[in-house]
This record gives structure tokens, C-alpha cells and sequence, in this order.
């Protein structure tokens, strides 16, 4: 029995025991499981090495560390060296023999190369253990991964290298203050003008220091306490004094922070240098501007002035006032006539193509019969055609709407595209004008929403030498031809199509050219057309008036003809308009200069005065003003006479007084109609 005893005694005791050892065991179990788990969550592995086998054991979060298979053998001691940055192995090697033999532990950070071939960083912290006999038996290490963290602090490291750099690149003093102006940070420009240690300015106020301008400080503290106040950028320019020399500086405040703002100061002396240096520069393109319209005027004054007395000349002799003209003679002066056109022509090309590109031309638009004005064109060059027995044809549409345009300007156009084309058409040859109504697509319309500009397009083709597709784009250049050899064939400036284009663009229209060598060209404007206008072709045709009848008129009622003061200094010009003038029936006074003409007027009482403008001793300008002072004068009708052409010349014309504007060299019929409109107002 006590046998028996004893034995379930021993047996419940071995119970206990196993209990025990398994409660313990699962207890250790747990504990090594929550163990990997924390490894895991920190990436935190452990490793023992053999001292004396070189047998190192890992555990499982250091195969993930190294991205190794844990499937495969573990590598050996010296194996584990070939995941280490080359740079690190060696380093590595001489800690773990220093801890071994000196016992003592290490940490260090080292860059690995993961089984994938990725790189990353792991903290190392190892320690030797030894036996009862004072023997290094193992040694025992732990290690993390570190790599997110490096990562960042590499980043950081490099943001901060970046803004320095940004900042010592950028201004020329970066420093940062606090509300009461008090220097916290201080950091200047390798490149600054005003260089200074910042030691001796921290805790300093910025108000004391750089005293160049008792203003300098009032401005400082204004920027900064509206910067703080609204968090809002300011800024402000200053002059200082440095080194004996005044230089420019731009000041700019930022907020940034714990109740402190950022101060960037920029020396701009250059910047205003070369802003001095730019407004210079306009300030004499604008006088060369200026220079070259005087230039011009005057050389259109003096072009003019004896054009006018050569072409008034011309017309007054083939009307037979100077006597009895024969048919030779006739067909002489009709010569000079052409000549004297062509060259006034020719200074009408150079004006107009200052005027376009100095943007100073203007367009007195009106609402035009594109037939009258096809069929007025082509008789300006129906002689030149026919004496090359050049054929004429043209092809218009019916009911083909109105031109709102200068018709001045567009005659002008047509006149030189058809110019050419009789130019460089050979003789027995053709020429055609051709209009039509023509669809352009808007590029810039979007989506479906196509806009569809309708233009009236005019052709002008002929049968000439054509262009070589090389030398079109030439074409359309001031002062540019392509036949531009001493002895070339064809005359001209090369400032016809130049003109055609800029004045068809001012207009809102487009140039286009076709052309073959040896078969002839093509020439298109397209213009935009006015919708719902409708003129008759009489009023778009004026009515010579007829003043001969209407001075004979006077005569049989017993009144004497108009007296009319010519104000001019140019004999030439005084002979020509004169003769013409009494060949009409008209009575003259003469006067040679401004004061003159103020002197006759008041006292000849004329019925209307001929006013040069450029005159010695007083121009016309103001003795015109000063005439329109004297009441019985205030109402006598003034047509200014001037060689100048410029813009605004007749503007400044009539603000002076003048009733009407005529521009020389001027045609004595045209003069005679406009005078006789004035009377019979």
C-alpha cells in the first residue's frame, strides 16, 4: 500500500512537472513570438557568431533585412561581409576583432547591399560574451534597418543645403528679425556689397544699424509691422551709402514664423543702371524718330514746291491760258505731266511707307462701289496698255456688295498691282480684273463653330514673266527688288507691293501671289465687305462745278468777279496759280509772307485767300490764326497750301483756322472747284 502510495505520489508530482514545463514552455513560446513580432515592427534583428566555430546563427528578421531567402543555408561569417558596402566591410572586419579582444561592445551605422541588388542602411550594435574561465566564447549583435530613416535625414540634410544655397545665390543680405527689430539670424551673400560679420549683429536692432539715411529705420519698421500684421509679403527701394558711393537696394520683408520676419536686400545699383541706360536710349530713338518726320517733311516740302509749279505750269499751258499751244507741243507736255506724276508718286510711296510704319497713318473709311472703283483704276493705265497692245479684261460678279474703305487708299492698291502688270507684261499680252464674293475659314474658331469671314477678293492676272517661287516672299519688302542689277530691264523703287500689302492688312484684308516663270501671275486682295449699304454710283462721282459760266454770270449782272489773296513766296508757284487763276476770271492781290498777307487782308477785304504755310518773317500757321482775329475777316474763307504731307498737317491746319487743306503739288482744277465751293457758300 505505501508502494502504491508512493507511486501515484511520484506520478502526481511528474503530472505537476510536465504541467509546469508546459505552461513554462508556452510561456516561452509566447514570449519569443511576441519577440519576432516586436523585431519585426522595428525591423530589428539578432545574430550570434561562434567564436571559436565562426558559426553565426540569424534570426528570421535578418533574412528580411538582407532580403535573403529563408529557405536557404544561412551564409557564413565571411560570406555576410559581401552584403556590406565596399567602403564598410573593412571598418566592419576590425570593430568585431577590437571587441573580441578587448571586450567591448560597438555601435556603427553601415550601408548594406540586399540580396535584390537594393541599397539600404542598417544600425549594427554588437558585444562579446564569455565563459566561467574568462573566455570569449560568443558574440552576440543586434541589428536594425534604418534605411527610412536615413533616407530622411539625407533629404533633409539636402533641403537645407539647397535653401542655403538658394539664399546665398538670391540676395545679397538674407537676415531675420524679431518684433522688436532685433537681429535673430544673420547671413550674407559671398557676392554682397555690404559684407559684415554676424556676430556682431545678433541681438542688435536693425534700427541702429547701416544709419546711411534717417529715413532708412521709419521704413523698416513700417514694413515689418505690416508684415507681421497682415502676414503678407512688402516690399521697398533704398538708396545707401557705401564705401563713398550711393548704390540701390531692394528690401523685401516676409513673414516666417514664431512672430519673426525675413529681411532680403538686393543691391540693384546694375538694374537701375541699365534702367537709366534704357530710358536714355528711347529718349533718343524717340528725337531720331522725331528728326527723321522733319527730315521727311522738309524733303517733301522741298519736292513738292517745285513740282507744283512744274505740273500747275504743265496744266495751265495744254488748257492754252499762256496763249495758243499746238498739237506737238501738246503731246510734250502731256510727257512732262506723266513724268512729273510718276515722281510725285514716287515721294507719295516713301511718305506713305513712313507713315505705316511709324503707325501713324490713318484711313478715312467710307462706303465705296467696288465697280466704280475697279473701272476708275484701270483708267489710269489704259494708255500704258495700249500704247504695248495689251488686252484689258474684267470679270465682276453681279450685285457685288459695297467696300467700307478708304477709297483713296484701295485705288492706290489696284493702281499699282495693275501698274505692274503692265510692267511686266510683254505687248500683244492680257491683263484681267476679276472680283468676287470669297469664304474664308477663321482658324481661330473652336470646336464646331466655325466662323466664316466673307471678303470680296480681287484678282489681277496677266500674262507676264512671272515670279520664281523663291523670290515671292521678296516681293512684299520696302526697297527690295528682284531684278536689282545696274542695267535691269524693269524700273520702279520696290515700294509698290510693298504698300499694297501693308495698306490691304490695315484694312483687315490679305495679299496673295501665284505665279509661273514664263506664263504669268496672279495677284489677290481679299477686303471685307460692308452688309445692308447701298450707294448710287452718282454719289460716289462728284460734279465738276462749272465756275466758268458762273463768273461769266457775274459779269452780266454787273458784279465784279471774286478778289483772292495769294499768299506765297515762291515766284514759280505766285506765276503759276496767278496766270491760272485770271485766265478764270478771278481778280489777285499778292503777298510774300505772313505779315504781308495780315497787312492786305485787312485792308483789300479779298473774298478768299490762298494761305502757304511755309512762309519767312511768319508762317501761315499764325498769320492765319491772327487774320481770324480781325472781325471782318473772321469770315472770309482760307484754303491752306502747303508741300508738307505728314499726318496731322491738316489737322493742325484747320485748328489754326483754314477752311479747307490742299496738299502741293496741287491741281489748279481741283483748286479752282474747291474755290468756288467756298463762295458759293
Amino acid at each position: 500500500i505505501e508502494r502504491e502510495q508512493a507511486t501515484q505520489a511520484l506520478e502526481q508530482v511528474n503530472r505537476e512537472l510536465e504541467d509546469r514545463v508546459e505552461r513554462r514552455t508556452e510561456a516561452l513560446q509566447r514570449s519569443e513570438s511576441h519577440l519576432r513580432e516586436a523585431q519585426q515592427i522595428a525591423h530589428l534583428g539578432s545574430w550570434e557568431l561562434d567564436a571559436i566555430t565562426k558559426k553565426i546563427t540569424w534570426s528570421e528578421e535578418i533574412f528580411n533585412i538582407f532580403a535573403l531567402d529563408p529557405n536557404c543555408p544561412e551564409p557564413t561569417y565571411e560570406e555576410i561581409f559581401k552584403y556590406f558596402a565596399f567602403h564598410d566591410r573593412e571598418c566592419l572586419r576590425l570593430l568585431s576583432k577590437h571587441a573580441i579582444k578587448q571586450r567591448e561592445p560597438f555601435a556603427v551605422d553601415a550601408q548594406i547591399i540586399r540580396a535584390d541588388g537594393s541599397d539600404g542602411y542598417i544600425m549594427i550594435k554588437a558585444e562579446a560574451i564569455w565563459d566561467a574561465v574568462d573566455q570569449v566564447t560568443r558574440f552576440f549583435g543586434i541589428a536594425m534597418d534604418i534605411s527610412d530613416r536615413f533616407t530622411m535625414q539625407r533629404a533633409l540634410q539636402r533641403s537645407e543645403e539647397r535653401a542655403r544655397a538658394t539664399l546665398l545665390a538670391l540676395p545679397d543680405i538674407v537676415f531675420r528679425v524679431n518684433r522688436e527689430g532685433k537681429y535673430v539670424d544673420f547671413m550674407a551673400s559671398p557676392n554682397g556689397a555690404n559684407l559684415v560679420e554676424p556676430h556682431q549683429l545678433i541681438g542688435k536692432s536693425i534700427y541702429e544699424t547701416f544709419p546711411s539715411d534717417i529715413n532708412h529705420g521709419k521704413i523698416k519698421a513700417a514694413a515689418l509691422q505690416k508684415t507681421l500684421a497682415t502676414q503678407t509679403l512688402q516690399s521697398y527701394e533704398q538708396q545707401v551709402l557705401i564705401d563713398g558711393k550711393i548704390r540701390y537696394e531692394e528690401v523685401r520683408v516676409a513673414p516666417c514664423g514664431n512672430d519673426e520676419a525675413v529681411f532680403f536686400v538686393r543691391d540693384i545699383s546694375d538694374r537701375k543702371l541699365a534702367e537709366a541706360q534704357l530710358q536714355q536710349t528711347n529718349q533718343e530713338l524717340a528725337r531720331a524718330t522725331r528728326l527723321k518726320d522733319e527730315f521727311l517733311a522738309n524733303m517733301s516740302h522741298e519736292l513738292r514746291t517745285p513740282l507744283n509749279a512744274i505740273l500747275g505750269m504743265t496744266e495751265g499751258l495744254q488748257e492754252q491760258v499762256f496763249g495758243t499751244t499746238s498739237d506737238r507741243q501738246i503731246k510734250a507736255l502731256q510727257t512732262i505731266e506723266s513724268s512729273g506724276t510718276h515722281l510725285l508718286e514716287l515721294i507719295n510711296d516713301i511718305l506713305d511707307v513712313s507713315k505705316i510704319a511709324s503707325g501713324q497713318i490713318e484711313l478715312d473709311r467710307a462706303p465705296t462701289s467696288i465697280t466704280h472703283l475697279c473701272q476708275s483704276s484701270l483708267t489710269f493705265i489704259k494708255q500704258q496698255a495700249n500704247r504695248k497692245q495689251i488686252q484689258l479684261h474684267t470679270k465682276l460678279q453681279l450685285n457685288l456688295p459695297e467696300l467700307f474703305v478708304d477709297e483713296r487708299r484701295i485705288r492706290q492698291v489696284l493702281i499699282n498691282l495693275l501698274n505692274n502688270a503692265v510692267k511686266f507684261t510683254p505687248e500683244g499680252g492680257s491683263i484681267t480684273l476679276e472680283v468676287g464674293r470669297h469664304k474664308l475659314i477663321d482658324s481661330h474658331a473652336e470646336g464646331s463653330n466655325i466662323d466664316l469671314k466673307e471678303f470680296l477678293e480681287i484678282k489681277v492676272i496677266d500674262t507676264g514673266i512671272g515670279i520664281a517661287a523663291e523670290d515671292i516672299q521678296k516681293l512684299f519688302k520696302p526697297f527690295i527688288q528682284i531684278d536689282s542689277a545696274l542695267n535691269r530691264q524693269y524700273e520702279g523703287t520696290g515700294l509698290g507691293l510693298a504698300l499694297v500689302k501693308q495698306l490691304v492688312e490695315l484694312h483687315g484684308g490679305q495679299v496673295g501671289l501665284t505665279s509661273e516663270l514664263g506664263v504669268g501671275s496672279c495677284f489677290s486682295i481679299l477686303l471685307p465687305y460692308a452688309r445692308n449699304m447701298s450707294l448710287s454710283p452718282e454719289a460716289l462721282i462728284g460734279n465738276e462745278p462749272d465756275v466758268t459760266s458762273t463768273l461769266e454770270a457775274l459779269d452780266k449782272v454787273g458784279l465784279q468777279s471774286p478778289l483772292i489773296l495769294i499768299a506765297e513766296d515762291n515766284q514759280s508757284n505766285i506765276m503759276t496759280i496767278s496766270s491760272y487763276l485770271v485766265a478764270k476770271g478771278y481778280r489777285i492781290v499778292l503777298a510774300y509772307n505772313g505779315q504781308e498777307a495780315i497787312a492786305m487782308a485787312t485792308s483789300a477785304q479779298p473774298d478768299l485767300i490762298l494761305m502757304d504755310i511755309q512762309m519767312p518773317i511768319m508762317d501761315g500757321l499764325e498769320a492765319t490764326k491772327q487774320i481770324r482775329q480781325i472781325p471782318s475777316l473772321v469770315n472770309v474763307p482760307i484754303i491752306a497750301l502747303t508741300a508738307l504731307a505728314m499726318e496731322a498737317d491738316r489737322d493742325r491746319c484747320i485748328a489754326a483756322g483754314a477752311n479747307e487743306y490742299l496738299s502741293k503739288p496741287v491741281k489748279l482744277k481741283q483748286l479752282v472747284s474747291t474755290i468756288h465751293q467756298l463762295l458759293a457758300h
